[in-house]
């Protein structure tokens, strides 16, 4: 039986402060390429009509008007932080459309953190317009949700543990990462397509990869493809730093689209 054609969106490719950043006058904030303005980071994965995101930031509702969305059967979580939750509340048209509550995903402490940020989601007694929630605690064990496997990675943003997920054994999404276990890079091994985030080029990040780490980690895993993301301004500008990169590694850009038939 052939595979099904998986496809994967790049809603947004940018730090916590996307870019161009507020007030800024760097250059690459003020660049007219369009593949130097990033929205925050998060990922569309399309398959069979069914259609996920791995997480939900401030710009969920831009990133899906662009897309033109016309359903989400779930979301996968990584971590708590705002650049990835935040946008939750604008699930809401999609949970009307499809008439039936949304299934989240992600580690128990993350979940607990959305209850935190938005008990109205949760309350017994709603007001009229709030969505609700269909938790499901993600560990280490694999599971399937919209036609789509889903093989949770763990992985390390700082001290801070995070998940990563792989997706259908063909493709994966590290965001937020500064390290990863050896049983992660094990599981990763000969991938086709890696997304793995790349902060800059120099001054060291307690909790962010850069641009030459990203690349190491890359070589252990030895995807076919890989691209990098959650990038910010001070990587330098994506024509330039694109053309640096060793073979079949790319910074990957928002609307930026991959086909695995």
């Amino acid at each position: 039986m052939a595979k099904s054609n998986l496809k994967i969106h790049f809603l947004g490719t940018g730090t916590s402060q996307g870019i161009p950043v507020i007030g800024s006058d760097h250059p690459v904030c003020l660049s007219t390429d369009a593949k130097d303005k990033r929205l925050r980071s998060s990922i569309l994965l399309e398959k069979n009509g069914k259609v996920i995101t791995i997480d939900c930031g401030p710009d969920f509702r831009q990133q899906m008007l662009r897309y033109n969305a016309q359903r989400l059967d779930a979301i996968l979580f990584t971590h708590e932080h705002s650049d990835h939750v935040l946008g939750i509340d604008d699930i809401r048209p999609l949970v009307f459309k499809a008439g039936q509550d949304m299934p989240v995903y992600g580690l128990e402490r993350v979940l607990s953190e959305l209850k935190n940020r938005f008990p109205y989601m949760y309350a017994q007694e709603k007001y009229p317009g709030v969505a609700s929630l269909i938790e499901h605690h993600v560990n280490s064990e694999a599971f399937t949700v919209a036609d789509f496997h889903i093989q949770p990675l763990h992985v390390m943003h700082g001290p801070l543990p995070i998940l990563g997920y792989k997706i259908d054994n063909r493709f994966a999404y590290l965001t937020d990462v500064k390290t990863l276990p050896d049983h992660t890079i094990t599981q990763l091994q000969g991938i086709d397509v890696l997304v793995i985030s790349a902060l800059r080029k120099k001054d060291k990040h307690f909790s962010h990869l850069l641009l030459d780490e990203a690349i190491e980690y890359a070589i252990k895993i030895g995807a076919k493809k890989t691209f990098f993301t959650h990038l910010s301004h001070h990587l330098g500008f994506h024509s330039q730093v694109d053309k640096e990169l060793p073979e079949n590694m790319y910074l990957a850009f928002d609307t930026l689209e991959i086909d695995l038939s």
